[in-house]
């Protein structure tokens, strides 16, 4: 059976050398090898290692460019270009960028990866046999995950999401460990791709992780704070707005809970920076002196 397939990685004889390339045979088939795609020169006879491609014009080309990702290896590949009507496509290390489908995305594209973010992909043939990247699944780890210490509890951790979905997101940390994002422990869903940075609020039996996204309770207090001042300041020094306010007015306006909003106001009221009157917080005089 043949090798020449795109995705395959293949040996082949060069069987003439042509201006811009060279002709490469199997004895079966031959495969054109542009010279961008080598850095080095070769002389008819010499048998050599190449990654099969599509090139622009659909045909089966050659590139000595061998990729980390195959079709039975995954690697982190990184987004280049974000179509859409199609999916995005990856860099997986040759001249020629491959396609994640759209079917292989999120459903909602607010939680797709962005230019810059990585996947972490393998490679597959669709059913016109054209070359895709397609995203690792947590079948695909047969839960052979990477053992987490007891110790990690509390303490801050990073890695790239690969699963997101509105009940959760899921996360490989930097040190391979599987970790968590309850959709309670976030204020956004994250991109799949993305690289994120957060804590370690259990360490479970199975040695996996629940992660937060949401910042400890005195840095969310300082945020919190700050995104008070900024709106009363945008507003003339003053907001309808205090401890007596709705809960859900205070979430469209301010993104944060209730209790979130009351901490922050205390901070601000014990640093003098506001007050409160007639149903409204006012910043006072000396509001930046803190």
């Amino acid at each position: 059976m043949s090798n020449i397939q795109v995705g395959n990685i293949v040996h082949l004889t060069v069987k003439k050398k042509l201006p811009n390339g060279y002709m490469l045979t199997d004895d079966t088939s031959d495969i054109f090898l542009d010279t961008k795609e080598s850095d080095d020169t070769y002389n008819e006879g010499d048998k050599i290692e190449v990654f099969l491609y599509h090139d622009d014009k659909r045909k089966i080309a050659a590139t000595t460019q061998i990729p980390n990702v195959r079709f039975s290896t995954f690697d982190w590949a990184e987004v280049v270009e974000v179509n859409k009507n199609l999916g995005v496509f990856v860099n997986i290390g040759t001249s020629k960028d491959v396609l994640v489908s759209l079917d292989d995305l999120p459903q909602y594209s607010s939680a797709w990866p962005i230019v810059g973010d990585q996947l972490y992909v393998t490679l597959k043939l669709d059913k016109k046999n054209r070359l895709l990247a397609d995203p690792v699944r947590e079948v695909d780890f047969e839960d052979n995950w990477d053992q987490a210490p007891e110790s990690l509890f509390n303490q801050d951790i990073k890695g790239r999401v690969f699963r997101s979905g509105k009940e959760g997101a899921v996360m490989i940390s930097e040190e391979g460990y599987r970790g968590f994002i309850h959709h309670s422990q976030r204020k956004r869903e994250p991109r799949v791709g993305e690289w994120i940075e957060g804590r370690v609020i259990k360490v479970k039996q199975d040695g996996t992780l629940n992660v937060s996204l949401l910042p400890r309770k005195k840095e969310a207090q300082s945020f919190d704070a700050d995104r008070i001042m900024t709106y009363l300041k945008q507003n003339d020094g003053e907001m309808p707005f205090d401890n007596q306010s709705d809960p859900d007015d205070i979430r469209t306006i301010f993104q944060m809970s209730k209790a979130a909003f009351k901490r922050a106001i205390g901070k601000l009221y014990k640093e003098r920076r506001i007050k409160q009157e007639a149903g409204k917080t006012i910043l006072t005089d000396d509001h930046e002196e803190v």
